[in-house]
């Protein structure tokens, strides 16, 4: 039972940090509550779904299915989280001024919500596809019964709650000037090691053998196995034995949504008047 809860406890966490930042990147939004339970939601149903067709995914693409659609996942959910904070970039002035405006612009469509309501929906899908084949697993082999893997699955799943509720009430203690500003690094650094993590899965199924000796290991420090390793590599991309395309990615990344957001932040000229013919 332990280890069920260890394990959904660890994926919870994962997916749990990423909604607390959306939740506190939306805030004062009218329908964020909405939003984020749309992408739960979505991302429970689709990880049943990949559970499901786990051996079929894996057959079409000769083994290698499983970490095919791992990469896609990651990689959608980077642009997705990179779209957000160039919106962001180009209307926080006017959001930090009045918070109101934030769930104006929302409720108009004017915010792109479903770019987060992705980044919920995969986060979900990614970390509940890993939980349903555990357990899915566990059950078969029949190492614990059916109650024991549930009540495991259970204390997981409340303690990882618990802790990415934490993790939430700690942002909206940031005041609201500067919370805008904070979520939108964190994104960026969430991005970044999501695409970072899409190029480990891809190396490791043959598709990127490049630049793949580890660069140092830390893992006498902080294991990637262990909680804080996880936490840790879900908010920053933290490994704790990184290879070079993998840092290569991380900062590539990284400086693409900086550039980007820098961009759509630089106040434009306002377009001269066509003179009447």
């Amino acid at each position: 039972m332990l280890g069920a809860a260890l394990i959904v406890f660890r994926e919870v966490i994962e997916a749990g940090l990423i909604v607390g930042i959306v939740l506190a990147a939306m805030r004062g939004a009218s329908n964020r509550v909405p939003t984020v339970t749309l992408g739960v939601v979505g991302g429970v149903a689709g990880a049943c779904v990949v559970a499901a067709l786990a051996g079929r995914i894996g057959a079409a693409f000769e083994g290698a299915g499983a970490e095919l659609f791992q990469a896609a996942v990651l990689a959608t959910a980077v642009v997705m989280l990179a779209w957000h904070n160039a919106w962001m970039a180009s209307h926080g002035r006017e959001m930090a001024r009045n918070l109101r405006t934030l769930g104006t612009a929302v409720s108009k469509g004017e915010r792109p919500a479903v770019a987060l309501t992705m980044v919920v929906g995969l986060a979900v899908l990614r970390e509940g596809s890993e939980v349903v084949l555990f357990l899915g697993g566990v059950a078969a082999s029949g190492g614990l019964t059916i109650g024991e893997t549930a009540a495991g699955a259970g204390l997981g799943l409340v303690a990882g709650a618990a802790v990415s509720t934490l993790m939430y009430l700690g942002l909206l203690a940031i005041p609201a000037g500067r919370l805008l500003n904070v979520t939108s690094w964190m994104i960026l650094l969430l991005a970044a090691g999501m695409a970072s993590r899409a190029v480990a899965v891809l190396q490791q199924a043959g598709y990127a053998d490049v630049l793949s000796a580890p660069l140092w290991d830390t893992s006498w420090l902080l294991p990637d196995a262990s909680i804080l390793g996880r936490a840790a590599q879900t908010l920053v991309g933290y490994t704790d034995q990184p290879n070079g395309l993998q840092l290569l990615t991380y900062l590539a990344t990284a400086l693409a949504i900086w550039a980007l957001a820098r961009f759509m932040a630089t106040p434009r000229p306002p377009r001269a008047p066509m003179a009447a013919e």
